[in-house]
């Protein structure tokens, strides 16, 4: 995929030419890397964050995956975060 990015935008000269389409792809694959790992570390917050109510959350009638997915879509979005 970084090399794909690289190509095109070498191919569309949006970076300089003297940078090798490898070096670039270098370059782009930890951000993309990066990118894709957001995800995972929002729900270990969430997880975190829900953890120490678990025993309000038993003994209680909430769903635990209901109660998650809000968690999660509030935080993306007071973060402006794309997911």
């Amino acid at each position: 995929m970084a090399r794909k990015i690289a190509d095109v935008l070498l191919d569309e000269e949006l970076v300089l030419r003297d940078v090798e389409a490898r070096d670039l792809a270098a370059a782009i694959e930890p951000i993309i890397l990066e990118e894709l790992m957001v995800e995972d570390r929002i729900n270990d917050e969430v997880r975190e964050m829900l953890s120490g109510h678990e025993r309000n959350i038993d003994g209680s009638q909430m769903d635990y995956r209901k109660l998650f997915d809000l968690t999660k879509k509030k935080i993306i979005e007071e973060r402006d975060i794309i997911v």
